[in-house]
C-alpha cells in the first residue's frame, strides 16, 4: 500500500483539504484497477506465452479480479457510509459522483503516465474507456 500522501503533482494544501469521501473511494477503485494491470503490463518481454498465460487470458483475469474486488469494497463501504449524514441521498447521486471522481482520477493518471511511464498509458486509458461505456 503506497501513496497515502495523495497525488504528488498536486500541492500539499490541496491534498490535505477536506473533500467528498467518494474521492477517496474513487482512489481505491482506481488502485484496484492498477494493481493487476500493472503486473500484467510490467512482465518481462520475450517470455513465451502459452495456454493460460496468453496476454488475452491474463487480461481477462485481471479485469475479473478488478471488478470483483471493487464490487466487494464498494458494497462494504456503502453499507457503512450510507448511514452518515454527508452521504448522498440516492443511489443515482452516488453513482454520478463516483463516476465523476473516477474519471477525474483516470485523467490525472493519464497525465502522470505521459510524463513518467508512457508504457503504462493503457491502464488509465482503459479506465477512461470503461467509464465512457458505462450505460448508467
Amino acid at each position: 500500500i503506497i501513496d497515502f500522501e495523495g497525488e504528488p503533482a498536486r500541492p500539499l494544501a490541496e491534498r490535505r483539504a477536506k473533500h467528498c469521501p467518494l474521492l477517496d473511494v474513487a482512489g481505491m477503485v482506481r488502485s484496484f484497477h492498477y494493481a493487476p494491470h500493472a503486473v500484467l503490463y510490467d512482465r518481462p518481454t520475450g517470455l513465451e506465452e502459452q495456454g493460460d498465460a496468453s496476454e488475452a487470458n491474463l487480461s481477462t483475469w485481471a479485469e475479473f479480479w478488478f471488478q470483483w474486488v471493487s464490487a466487494a469494497f464498494l458494497k462494504n463501504y456503502v453499507s457503512i457510509a450510507s448511514a452518515a449524514s454527508l452521504w448522498p441521498k440516492s443511489q443515482r447521486e452516488v453513482h454520478v459522483l463516483l463516476n465523476a471522481h473516477l474519471l477525474e482520477k483516470a485523467v490525472y493518471e493519464l497525465g502522470y503516465e505521459l510524463n513518467n511511464r508512457p508504457t503504462w498509458l493503457r491502464i488509465p486509458l482503459q479506465g477512461i474507456l470503461q467509464l465512457m461505456e458505462d450505460p448508467h
